[in-house]
Parts: structure tokens; sequence; C-alpha cells
């Protein structure tokens, strides 16, 4: 590997690490050096900072990998072993430098580390363990880490990166079994799983012993996350919302992440020749938000979907497709209706159901009320029963989609 200067490296691995969508700081333990003697950083305050790439991803402003050269060759990955891609290698202590620099300047808050395999799984994960054990106890840094980390290392490692990192994730790569079989056969389904299980049990015993002890150390107070990767198999929307349904149970995710495969340099013969639509992954999010938030079923998420396909609708959003399914549903009495059933009804968040919940305790609402918790009352009214609102029987409508618009359709942005 040619020697590189810093800038280089930070050049090849920033950009690496932009396919990594799993970057949201949320749920952490609030920290802070201020009145401390020694430390730096803090995790209150504005949280982590956020830019956004240019096709609309969420990427933390120091989110790097270690390195991008691997000993795997996933077909979906850029940084496999058989990709023609330019490669570079930081040390634990460039890294280390590079947080604190940033963060001195201002233009972090945090750091989200990744790699390639490279050696093998445990000396990878000592270098990420050493750079969050460097970070917190060299220079007293409490600022938020988060580390992807090797489900198949030593389970000693993954502890210690507990001990030290805000997060943990472990990849689940594909949302199937067959598709990571088949995509990703160096990887193993059973190991991937056997490793969450063994984050959730570490977390657990964290944060009972912090209860218990106030000098209990912490374990990854964030929680732990996983991603998966959108249309690089045959998997259905049905499929994938049913897999995050099951993660969530089985391993107390905070967050599954999705992430539409993207048309990497030199990809595999085996990849679908075109990418899924990014506005499949977004459906995907919105599924997501409404079993986390809604209170929705799984099975009912999957109703929404196209019963032939499987596939949620890119029109519209799966909470209007959902209540177009089952228009016997509706419309609700905003005066009278359960909370249950006022999150059913498209348009409504759960800011907006809470309001009119505090409201009608003092009076009944009128269209023009439930307008003022809202952004659009026209998307809302064909749902909604108020005081001196009535609509059409929506079950008896003779258009299908009253507030969804015409269909659009991605355009490529270099097509000829």
């Amino acid at each position: 590997m040619a020697q590189l200067d810093v800038q280089s490296k930070l050049a090849i691995l920033a950009d690496a690490a932009k396919y990594d969508a799993s970057c949201a700081s949320s749920g952490t333990a609030k920290r802070s050096s201020a009145g401390q003697k020694d430390g730096i950083g803090s995790t209150e305050g504005m949280g982590i900072c956020h830019a956004y790439a240019p096709d609309g991803r969420c990427i933390s402003l120091l989110k790097i990998l270690l390195t991008n050269s691997c000993i795997f060759d996933c077909h979906y990955c850029i940084n496999r072993k058989s990709a023609n891609v330019r490669r570079a290698r930081f040390s634990a202590k460039e890294v280390v430098d590079l947080t604190l620099s940033f963060y001195r300047r201002n233009y972090i808050e945090g750091l989200f580390l990744s790699s390639g395999i490279i050696r093998s799984s445990d000396y990878t994960m000592e270098q990420l363990v050493e750079v969050a054990r460097s970070l917190r106890e060299d220079h007293g840094f409490r600022g938020y880490i988060h580390l992807k980390t090797i489900p198949d290392a030593d389970p000693l490692l993954l502890e210690a990166a507990g001990r030290h990192a805000d997060r943990l994730s472990i990849n689940v790569e594909l949302p199937t079994v067959a598709g990571l079989t088949r995509l990703a056969p160096e990887k193993s389904a059973v190991r991937i799983e056997g490793a969450m299980a063994g984050l959730r049990h570490a977390i657990d015993d964290g944060r009972d012993a912090t209860r218990r002890y106030k000098s209990a150390p912490g374990f990854a107070p964030a929680g732990q996350s996983t991603q998966m990767i959108v249309g690089a198999d045959a998997a259905t929307d049905r499929d994938i919302v049913g897999r995050a349904s099951t993660l969530y149970d089985r391993y107390r995710l905070r967050r599954v992440y999705y992430s539409a495969f993207s048309p990497i340099p030199d990809a595999s013969a085996v990849l679908p020749l075109q990418r899924p639509p990014l506005m499949r992954e977004h459906r995907l999010y919105q599924s997501d938000w409404m079993m986390r938030f809604y209170d929705y079923k799984p099975e009912e998420v999957a109703a929404a979907a196209d019963p032939a396909t499987g596939m949620l609708p890119l029109d519209i959003d799966p909470k209007l497709a959902w209540a177009l399914r089952f228009r016997e549903r509706f419309p609700v009495d905003v005066n009278r209706a359960p909370r249950e059933a006022l999150l059913r009804v498209p348009g409504l968040g759960v800011k907006a159901v809470d309001g009119i919940i505090a409201a009608r305790r003092w009076r009944r609402l009128r269209l023009e009320d439930v307008g003022r918790l809202t952004r659009s009352i026209a998307k809302l009214r064909a749902f909604l029963i108020t005081e001196d609102w009535r609509p059409v029987a929506l079950a008896e409508r003779a258009d299908p989609l009253p507030t969804a618009k015409p269909k659009r359709e991605q355009l490529e942005l270099f097509a000829a």
C-alpha cells in the first residue's frame, strides 16, 4: 500500500464510510466536561452535528473507516477484497488525533468508526477498541463514540468496546439468510445474531449494575443498532418489515437502519443491474416509525404492501396506504376517539394527537382547531369528524386515493 499522508487517507476513508447509514446519536447518557479538571467533549446541548450527502444520506462530520482494506469479498460492499478501489489505513493514534483536532475546532461532536477486516476479526476489533480506549482514558474525551463492531471478534473485545463506546452496532447485512449466503458467503447469520444476543445481555447486565451501584461502569448506554441493505437481493418490503420487527424483539435494538443498495464502482455481476429507488428506503423508514411510535403491529404494516408483490407503494406513505386499505376504520371522531385510533389517521403525528387529547378536555374541537396542530388539514379532512365537519364516508368513495398525488418517477442524475 502506497504511503499516504493523513489528509489523503481522510479523503479516502471518509468517502468509503458514507455507505454506513447508522450514524444517529440518540439515546446515550448525558456527559459534560464542564467544571471538570480534566476531559474534553460533551454529549449534551446540540448533540452530534450531522451533514447530508448529495444523495440524501445522513453523515456525521467525522464518520470514517479505520481502513477500507478487507479480507472478505461481500458482493455488495465497495470495500470487498476484489473491488478496484484506492486503499488506505489509519493507525489508531491517527484516528485519535483527528477526532481531538476536529473536536477542538468545533467541527464535530463525536466519532463514528467502522472498518474493513484486516488480518483477522480479533486484530481489527483490537484496533477499534484501542481508539475508543485512548480517547476515553488517555485524553478524557466525553463526547459520543459509536463503534461498528465485528461479530466474529472475541466476546472479551466486544465487552471492552462497550465499556468505552456509547453505541455499538453489528450489521445484519441482508434481510434474509438466503441473501446473506449468496452475497456474503464468508459471513454467517448465526454468528451475527449470536453476537447481537451477547451484546443485548451485556447491555442489560450493565444497566442493572448501574441501577444497583453508582460506581458500576456503564456499558453502551445508547444501546445497539444494526443496518440492512435493501434491494441487493430479492427480499420484499414485507420480508424486511418482518425481519426488522424480529430484531427489535429479540435483541432490543435501538434502531434498524436501511441502506438502499448503491451501484458501487466495478459492481459484482451477481448484483441487480439497477439500484432500488431511494424512495423505497424512505418508505421503509416510515414503516419502521409506524411500529416504534404509532403502535402498528408488523403484520399491519405488511398489510399496507401490495398483496401480489409484497412491496410498499412508493407514491404514498405506508400509513396512508394502510388507511385506504382499511377504510372501514375511518372517519375518526377527534372529540371521542381513543389515542390509538387518532394515531392511525394519516397526517396526524404523536405531537398533534397529544395536543388534540389535551385540548378536548376543555372544548369540543372544530376543523380549524385541528388545523392549527397539523401542517395541512386538507390531507386529514377525509379521515376526521369534528364538531363542524363530517366527510362523505371514506368507505363509500369511488376514487381510491383521495389525497394521493400523481405517481412520480425517480430520474437518473447522469442518464443520457
